[in-house]
């Protein structure tokens, strides 16, 4: 088609076509080439005066249209009973769209004034304007309690899993679920207390086996002290909470920032974008934009909200759910940056030159929108040639530029050299009952590099300006190895015929070259996990002791306000530091930042053993039904009790004891790492190669028990005895451990200098 469309008709491809609605896209959707572009970029503008369009940095999006994922409420029902809501942020002129809910067997019940997340599709030639579907319910708070059902002549009643809940609740035989007797349930709370004083619940979940899987995960919360129920002052002070409007803020909103996270992510607190720098004084540079949900505005120093999120200090995350730091009213919508819906937001502007080298960094309290919700899987595809049909229209202006800046990113990351460990992340796949389908190792996509650098690079700008602003905040800490744990990993390093400089001031680069000399050899998997076992643990304090890990000299917490309180912290630090407004760090932050980096960093610990726990039992219950299975894995610790090996298939650790060695003594050598039969000299040491039986799986501890078949490709005779006439316990005349190493090291020094 030369002509030129109608308004009528370029609105209606817009509606049609809202991924292709480029300039560009428009005009080879309607043929229009040459001078008549001219044309068409006055036709396009008259819209946007009109307010048929709203034009975004180089597409045009209808106003009076909703974001594909909306925050709705329930209003009520029409006369066949079918459910209808209304969009809570409405920013269009025209008349509010009428929203209709097409529910699915699973979902909850909805009631009218219920606040909810939603998917919509736009409807025509129906009475309402768009199909919604539930995605979560936003903002109930009943009490629930976990616990075994006892079933009884008129209900029955549930006896609390939690050893400091001596309460017993009581279920009518309606509110009884179909539950049966010694299964785990989870209830909610149904009414005040009935007969005998007791208080009423109702069930609304079975659990089966308080040892299945799906129990897993409720138990470690419980086990763990994890606060799992929002008190009704917080969830009544986040229901009455309003969107942050532009007011004292940058407008962000034309920038095509994007989010870009795992496929099943329930919040979206981070959002990116980069272009080449255009200041000649930096060429070859990039300007990277990282914004970041502004949770200040919202949880402000005193508040029950904040008092909440302190005690949580973070949030936890298992297989089959998370247990959020902030209610989900704030997570999952106020605070999470939903893709074309405006959001409140901390950003910072960071130059790096064409060596990745940060020239220049600056922060603005701002208001954004969303260009696009975007995976790691989709964006990496995008880039490997194979963009969808949402990532395409984004290439060049977006997705292109971010891997360039990464690029430059990469060319720092080298020179400064943190610390380059390779260990896979495993994945527990559960099936919707809650039965572990599969274990897999997760992919290290360049996508999720390149979020990862941003992050980092803008933590180090939130706290070299914090510094120079001599503020109060809290440094993520994480310090060298201590000398004995260093003389560790050298013992294991020379074991496997490697070299750890001695007498030398640490740095992380000398761990890397560790590092990789053992790549791609049979000892890879056990110099990763020596050196990760010889770094302390990172921690929270207001004095800064540098990051070893990063290769940093100062480092903050910035980009997880939602999930971390220590980012909230550094937030209210920054408004403070900058004079942006009253919700900064208030006195009483400041008198017990000590206090709350104590509290945090012991959360933070207690997630990760809640959530390693979590693993080990659904590890244990997927491995329950393979029992007599041979495996191969590798030795990646030794104790006086057994040796430990990680298994290849699932990555799952289990215990070979000692008793299942034979009836001969076992030597233990703290400093080798090994265990040695004082009459077959049969020796296990860290690293070696094994094949296994699985021998036992206990899904309610997690335990896993193996025999030991072969190491190193020979076969080992189980249970053997010690011989007659031989002195029980005592070794067998051979070289001591350290003694073997210290010939086999000369050995293999003779065999390198003949090459």
């Amino acid at each position: 088609m030369s002509q030129m469309p109608s308004k009528d008709e370029i609105l209606k491809w817009i509606s049609d076509n809202p991924t292709l609605t480029s300039k560009r896209d428009i005009a080879k959707a309607f043929g229009i080439k040459g001078a008549a572009r001219i044309d068409l970029k006055r036709v396009l503008r008259e819209l946007e005066d009109e307010g048929h369009l709203e034009k975004r940095k180089k597409t045009y999006r209808d106003p009076d249209k909703l974001p594909p994922v909306s925050v709705l409420q329930v209003s009520g029902q029409t006369s066949d009973g079918e459910l209808l809501a209304k969009p809570l942020e409405w920013h269009g002129e025209g008349v509010e769209p009428v929203v209709m809910l097409i529910p699915r067997a699973s979902d909850p019940a909805l009631g009218e004034g219920d606040r909810i997340l939603a998917r919509l599709q736009e409807v025509k030639g129906e009475d309402h304007h768009y199909d919604a579907r539930l995605i979560r319910r936003i903002g109930t708070n009943p009490r629930k309690i976990l616990g075994v059902f006892r079933k009884g002549a008129e209900g029955g009643r549930i006896v609390p899993i939690d050893k400091g809940d001596g309460k017993e609740w009581t279920v009518a035989a309606d509110a009884a679920g179909g539950a049966k007797d010694g299964e785990l349930v989870e209830a909610e709370q149904a009414g005040p207390k009935g007969r005998m004083g007791l208080p009423k619940a109702r069930i609304v979940e079975r659990l089966g086996d308080p040892s299945a899987p799906k129990a897993v995960s409720l138990i470690a919360i419980h086990q763990h002290g994890i606060p799992d129920d929002f008190p009704d002052e917080v969830i009544t002070e986040a229901d009455s909470m309003k969107p942050a409007g532009l007011s004292g803020r940058e407008d962000l909103r034309d920038m095509p920032l994007v989010t870009i996270d795992p496929s099943d992510a329930r919040d979206h607190d981070d959002a990116v974008w980069a272009h080449a720098d255009d200041d000649p004084k930096n060429e070859g540079g990039h300007v990277l934009w990282v914004a970041i949900a502004d949770v200040a505005h919202y949880v402000t120093s005193g508040s029950a909200l904040d008092a909440e999120a302190r005690k949580r200090g973070n949030s936890s995350y298992f297989p089959d759910r998370v247990v959020p730091m902030l209610p989900d009213r704030l997570s999952g919508d106020l605070c999470s940056l939903h893709e074309g819906v405006p959001r409140a937001c901390i950003a910072v502007r960071m130059q790096i030159d064409a060596h990745g080298q940060k020239v220049g960094h600056r922060f603005v309290r701002g208001l954004m929108r969303s260009a696009a919700s975007l995976s790691y899987e989709e964006v990496q595809q995008a880039m490997d040639g194979e963009p969808n049909d949402k990532c395409g229209p984004l290439m060049d202006e977006v997705i292109k530029p971010l891997y360039a800046a990464h690029a430059a990113l990469q060319t720092a990351r080298n020179t400064r050299q943190p610390l380059d460990l390779d260990l896979p992340e495993r994945k527990v796949v559960l099936s919707d009952e809650g039965k572990v389908l599969s274990v897999n190792f997760a992919d290290r996509l360049d996508a999720h590099k390149l979020i990862e650098e941003f992050m980092v690079l803008a933590n180090v700008a939130a706290a070299e300006t914090l510094i120079a602003k001599k503020s109060p905040l809290l440094f993520r800490v994480h310090e060298e190895p201590p000398p004995e744990k260093l003389d560790t990993l050298r013992e294991v390093a020379e074991a496997a015929g490697l070299v750890l400089a001695k007498g030398q001031v640490l740095r992380t680069s000398h761990l890397n070259q560790l590092l990789h000399a053992a790549e791609g050899t049979d000892h890879s998997d056990v110099i990763n996990m020596s050196t990760l076992r010889a770094m302390t643990q990172a921690y929270y304090n207001p004095s800064n002791f540098g990051h070893f890990g990063l290769s940093l000299q100062a480092y903050a917490h910035f980009t997880s306000p939602i999930r971390r309180y220590a980012d909230l912290v550094v937030h209210r630090a920054l408004i403070s530091a900058h004079g942006w407004g009253d919700d900064g760090l208030s006195r009483a932050d400041e008198e017990q930042l000590q206090s709350t980096a104590e509290h945090i960093s012991e959360t933070e610990r207690r997630s990760m053993t809640a959530e390693r726990d979590t693993n080990d039992r659904y590890l244990a219950a997927y491995l329950s039904e393979r029992v007599g299975e041979e495996f191969t894995g590798r030795v990646s610790g030794v104790a006086r009790f057994g040796a430990f090996v990680r298994l290849d298939e699932t990555g799952a650790d289990g215990l070979i004891p000692v008793r299942a060695l034979g009836r001969e003594f076992f030597h233990f050598d703290r400093d080798a790492g090994t265990l040695m039969g004082a009459d077959t000299g049969l020796t296990i040491g860290l690293g070696q190669r094994v094949t296994v039986r699985l021998s036992e799986a206990a899904p309610v501890t997690g335990g896993i028990a193996l025999d030991l078949i072969s190491i190193d490709g020979k076969a080992v005779q189980q249970g053997q005895s010690a011989k007659r006439g031989k002195s029980r316990g005592k070794p067998v005349k051979r070289k001591p451990a350290r003694a073997a190493k210290k010939d086999a090291k000369v050995k293999r020094k003779v065999k390198r200098s003949r090459r």
